[in-house]
């Protein structure tokens, strides 16, 4: 292979998204490449702005989901590709540009991801004591940049959100702190604030149905095996009439949700008849309420502080829609997180598509756009995961977009096979030498194991598998080997 014959590609964030589509990009091309005139050899810098990879799999997911290892194990053994090189700590925008990269390389792939809240809109949504999810999943995962206390003082807490990242929040407010550190990669910060935490209630407000929720089986699961903790629901919830049913059967996924949730309700039954007890029949110090068809319309304030929280009864049809019944209730609550969706970031020289609150892409194929009125397409530059299509999906998901986008890539390429290397600087050591001369010290896969060699070691001291390290300037050390 010379530096001439390889294409060059670039992608910027080395989460799921990143790291799938770097993956299938080298399978597609090896697999396609001489059928296309693009022969078979390209090398892919992978741009991640955090001192670390995996994203979302690391600093996005609740840390005692047992799936998430070997999803970071997959991830981690892509990134042991020769082909693929990984430039962590290096932060699209600011130490690198766009043009610094079309200079460099013949196609640019932006997998951002989404690390913000969308905002809460209803009145008292600014009051001290009501947060985001994103910020607060931050803490409990944490996240390099993210804050290392948290307050934990409310008794009474409410969670606002029918998906995933509302049940991460959920369970973790009701976490026994030494069952989670036994299991988990928790730093020692979480713990203490874990072991601390005063909440004794918690209530989960989703707007719509049984049938409607966006929970996942695994999630739902989870939830059954807290100990210490009560459930309690609603029968009245749990009253589908046969169209719902019906509709909700046509989904195998919904289907085995709703089964879950009708689990759950017996359990919750069972649990109140024996005396107020978790799901081993120990004694439950903590109660989780499961509200459906509750929709918050305002939070109570006292003193500029959340003291309780209100919420209108609604109906859901078989088709989803949900009406409103002007049935109010109002609890008492001192601290409200909001989990109602992540809004993905903005990319430096990027047109952003705010109605769909992701990059600007040509009807949602990952060709970047001028904007997102203006579909004239913008040569050698991509969009993938939730960068493309908004924060819908799982992990499944973003494997689909990987996929299509790299078609859509290949294809490009392909029409343009006689001079599909259009970037002007074919020196694979031309990047190098740029963050060099900008005093940006990347941090390579090397560097990564061993910070990962370390964070083991630690956790085997406690008789765990993992421990993370949390400051960005401990990471630096770790990786650069000083």
């Amino acid at each position: 292979m010379t530096q001439d014959s390889e294409l060059r590609i670039a992608v910027i964030g080395a989460g799921p998204a990143g790291v799938y589509s770097s993956d299938i990009f080298l399978r597609q091309l090896a697999k396609l490449g001489d059928e296309l005139g693009l022969g078979t050899d390209a090398r892919i810098d992978l741009f991640e702005k955090l001192p670390v990879p995996f994203g979302l799999v690391r600093y996005g997911v609740a840390p005692d989901h047992p799936s998430i290892k070997f999803i970071a194990s997959a991830l981690e053994k892509t990134l042991d590709n020769p082909n693929i090189h990984l430039y962590a700590d290096v932060e699209f925008g600011k130490d690198v540009t766009l043009e610094d990269l079309l200079e460099r390389y013949d196609a640019i792939l932006f997998a951002t991801g989404a690390i913000k809240d969308k905002p809460l809109m209803i009145p008292g949504a600014d009051l001290d004591g009501v947060y985001g999810a994103a910020r607060f999943v931050e803490w409990y995962d944490g996240y390099p940049t993210g804050v290392r206390e948290w307050p934990l003082e409310a008794e009474r807490v409410a969670v606002i959100g029918g998906g995933n990242v509302a049940m991460d929040v959920a369970r973790e407010l009701m976490r026994n702190a030494d069952d989670l550190r036994a299991k988990t990669d928790i730093p020692d910060n979480v713990y203490e604030g874990i072991k601390n935490n005063k909440a004794k209630e918690l209530h989960l407000f989703i707007r719509r149905g049984v049938a409607q929720a966006k929970f996942s089986v695994q999630e739902l699961r989870e939830m059954e095996k807290l100990p210490g903790v009560q459930l309690i629901i609603d029968e009245d919830d749990f009253e589908l009439d046969d169209d719902t049913v019906e509709e909700a059967g046509k989904d195998k996924l919904t289907r085995q949700m709703v089964e879950e949730l009708f689990v759950i309700r017996d359990m919750a039954e069972d649990m109140e008849d024996d005396g107020d007890v978790d799901f081993e029949g120990n004694p439950a110090d903590r109660k989780y309420y499961i509200h459906f068809n509750s929709a918050p319309t305002e939070i109570l304030g006292e003193d500029g502080k959340a003291v309780g929280i209100r919420v209108e009864r609604t109906e859901t049809g078989a088709d989803g829609k949900m009406h409103r019944t002007g049935e109010f209730t109002d609890y008492p609550v001192e601290a409200v997180y909001h989990a109602i969706g992540y809004k993905p970031e903005s990319v430096p020289g990027i047109a952003y598509d705010e109605g769909g609150a992701h990059l600007a892409n040509a009807n949602g194929d990952g060709r970047i756009t001028v904007d997102s009125e203006n579909g004239e397409i913008r040569e050698r530059l991509y969009a993938t995961g939730w960068a493309k299509r908004g924060p819908v999906g799982l992990i499944g998901s973003t494997k689909s977009d990987a996929l299509m986008i790299v078609t859509a890539m290949l294809e490009d390429l392909a029409q343009n096979k006689e001079n599909a290397r259009l970037a002007p600087d074919r020196d694979p050591e031309s990047i190098d030498r740029l963050l060099a001369e900008r005093d940006v010290r990347p941090i390579d896969f090397a560097g990564w194991k061993r910070v990962d060699a370390y964070e083991r070691a630690e956790g085997a001291k406690e008789g765990r598998e993992h421990k993370k390290v949390i400051d960005p300037d401990q990471f630096r050390a770790l990786a650069h080997g000083e």
